[in-house]
């Protein structure tokens, strides 16, 4: 074992490679800045930013050793991946470990993680594997849509019932997917006319199932019984789908509201996240506090994940934020490169709906953090701590490093066919 693993090599796209590792570097220090609540519960300074070390540690050895798969056998995985994902969405709505009213988690030989995070890239190999497939001279047959959509929608609707933003955001990279795979036009047309009228349908649901009440606070969520969320829910598979409608609905309203508040009015307890976010945002200055300074760290309960984007603005200011979103940027266009000189379709459109899962989540949560989206439960992938996120999306980038190191190439291609035609 130990000689296979001597034998494992560290190569791939270098402008990859350092946007990584620069991304970590980011991660470990706010994670270390942003922990402060994780801190004083457990009684020691060093122990949240030591554990997420180590996950990066465990997540880079993943991605080594994915990075050292050849492109081609993916392929192999994609069948066991989508089953082994449909099994784990069910369980964990069975089953599922329950925090903040989301039944997320599922426990499994003491390790705990989140089906959807593999669920995500099962879609994406799927999906890949069936455009490459299907490409013709004019584009991809006109199959392959309803292909996408058997193999898709089942996963998105089972992540949705808990999870909708990352159901929307996995749907959205399906799409821009199928945009780039060359399915017609008219078929992304009559989708997106059917995606408005079912947003529609669900926005107007929400509204009239959910609750007018704010989301409870977090020291109100601590305090929420078995009981009493058993009371509150009816029975019934329509109830099943919106036992969330009451979170959905404050949320919108919250979003929605654009009603101006003097500092006296606002409430930091009902609009905790929120508003804190906006503090650490506004007392930044512009050049920030300096690492590891931060004030709403303390005050902001979700510091070091869903909203450690304000964090890195009220300590790096504006520059460092800038800095940061640059990285995925960079992440994007560069994969969006590799994949240009892929000579087949199957590399190409696997890198890029990772690249896209990546990116879009990145920027859906940093929308959050400085107020232009409405609060939702999306970490900010590789800098925020996570468990079973860090591991998957160090997975994903091991993914591109693969096919930017082993994937045939354009230029290698044409380079043959021209020797064989001279011979």
């Amino acid at each position: 074992m130990f000689n296979k693993l001597s034998r494992l090599k560290i190569k791939g796209d270098g402008i990859i490679w350092m946007v990584f590792f620069l991304l970590c570097i980011v991660s470990v220090l706010e994670v270390y800045s942003a922990s402060s609540s994780l801190t004083y519960k457990a009684g020691n300074y060093w122990n949240p930013v030591l554990y997420h070390t180590i996950l990066l540690f465990f997540g880079v050895g993943f991605m080594i050793v994915t990075m050292n798969i050849k492109c081609k056998y993916f392929k192999i995985v994609t069948p066991f991946a989508l089953v082994i994902s449909l099994v784990m969405l069910i369980a964990v709505l069975i089953v599922g470990q329950s925090t903040n009213g989301a039944q997320r988690w599922i426990g499994l030989f003491g390790i705990q993680f989140q089906p959807s995070e593999i669920a995500k890239g099962a879609v994406i190999l799927a999906e890949a594997q069936i455009l490459s497939a299907m490409q013709t001279i004019d584009g991809a047959d006109r199959r392959a849509f309803k292909y996408i959509l058997f193999v898709s929608l089942p996963i998105i609707f089972l992540i949705a019932m808990e999870n909708l933003s990352t159901a929307a955001l996995l749907f959205l990279t399906v799409i821009i997917m199928m945009f780039i795979g060359r399915v017609p036009k008219v078929q992304l047309g009559r989708l997106m006319g059917v995606l408005a009228l079912l947003a529609a349908t669900g926005f107007a649901m929400i509204m009239l199932v959910g609750n007018d009440a704010k989301e409870p606070t977090d020291s109100e969520k601590m305090n929420m019984t078995e009981q009493v969320v058993e009371k509150k829910e009816a029975p019934g598979f329509m109830a099943k789908i919106f036992h969330r409608a009451d979170t959905w609905k404050a949320r919108i309203v919250d979003f929605m509201d654009h009603t101006e508040l003097s500092p006296e009015e606002v409430d930091l307890d009902k609009d905790a996240q929120k508003s804190h976010a906006k503090i650490a945002i506004a007392s930044s200055n512009i050049v920030g506090k300096g690492p590891g300074n931060s004030v709403e760290r303390d005050f902001l309960s979700q510091a070091f994940s869903d909203f450690i984007y304000a964090i890195i603005i009220e300590e790096m200011g504006i520059v460092g934020a800038a800095v940061v979103c640059l990285l995925y940027i960079i992440l994007l266009f560069r994969t969006a490169s590799i994949a240009n000189r892929c000579a087949n379709a199957f590399p190409a459109l696997l890198i890029m709906g990772i690249a896209l899962l990546l990116v879009t989540q990145a920027m859906f949560n940093m929308a959050v953090a400085v107020g232009l989206a409405p609060v939702t439960g999306q970490p900010l992938p590789l800098i925020s701590k996570g468990g079973t996120s860090t591991i998957v999306n160090c997975v994903y980038v091991g993914i591109i490093l693969s096919v930017s190191y082993t994937a045939k190439r354009k230029d290698e291609t044409t380079e043959k066919r021209t020797m064989a035609k001279a011979a």
